[in-house]
């Protein structure tokens, strides 16, 4: 166990460095960086902003950011990642039931189909000429209509297409210095693709979902690119935004 506070500020006066040079080059606001140094967790929005910003602050000062973030973990209460545990956990256990009632509702239309099927055989074994149960002829062409064309009867496929969602394919790279992030698959509940610092000049590719939930330390350090095209009103301050194929919206920001 260490203290959090000193430890970041030995390492910044030692440095040399002040707090609006560091805030320029981090994007974290200088009244957060004073709050981390004094262990005034209380001041920052929340307990995902303060683990954020302490990796960020802690890797910029030459630190091991994980450190600081177990350290955190390991003497202050995390509600807010408590909170969001049942929330899953009954999310996961309504799938099984939904499941259910689609097997349910499949065993009715196959039963129906069945029973139609020998009730249709059954009035057809008393005539001699038996024709087959299915009439493969479209409706109309007895009395001289032309049959319909699939193209006017149904959706074409690129119709099928157009309406199924689209991903959103979003790309990330640390442009101007380090972000640290955590991105999961739907919302703040979803499964966990991606967690820690992109350093400056790495890149991350998220590719294969339709929605996706981001909680960012300092996205001013990022380019962001959402299939193919660059994010031109990404945040510049810590933020939670969601990502889809139409566009982001920013949930909240530390500010």
């Amino acid at each position: 166990m260490f203290e959090i506070g000193n430890s970041l500020r030995e390492a910044r006066l030692r440095q040399g460095l002040e707090f609006p040079r560091i805030e320029e080059e981090t994007k974290i606001r200088g009244k957060y960086l004073r709050a981390l140094e004094e262990e005034q967790f209380e001041a920052l929005p929340g307990d995902t902003y303060v683990k954020g910003f302490l990796r960020t602050y802690a890797d910029y000062l030459g630190l091991d950011g994980q450190l600081y973030v177990d350290e955190f973990n390991s003497r202050f209460t995390t509600a807010e990642e408590e909170l969001a545990t049942p929330a899953t956990v009954r999310r996961r256990r309504q799938r099984p039931i939904e499941s259910n009632l689609v097997v349910v509702a499949l065993a009715a239309i196959v039963a129906v189909t069945v029973l139609l099927v020998v009730g249709l055989a059954g009035i057809g074994s008393d005539a001699p000429d038996q024709s087959p149960l299915v009439d493969a002829t479209p409706e109309g062409t007895e009395s001289g209509e032309a049959p319909a064309s699939p193209t006017t009867t149904g959706r074409s496929e690129t119709d099928e297409r157009e309406a199924r969602p689209r991903r959103a394919r979003l790309v990330l790279t640390a442009v101007r210095g380090g972000c640290w992030m955590q991105v999961r698959a739907g919302g703040v509940g979803g499964r966990l693709l991606w967690e820690g610092t992109l350093e400056e000049g790495q890149t991350q590719r998220f590719v294969k979902h339709r929605r996706l939930w981001l909680e960012l330390g300092a996205p001013g350090n990022l380019n962001a690119k959402l299939n193919g095209r660059r994010v031109q009103r990404f945040p510049t301050e810590a933020a939670v935004v969601v990502a889809t194929a139409k566009g982001i919206r920013t949930v909240s920001t530390a500010g």
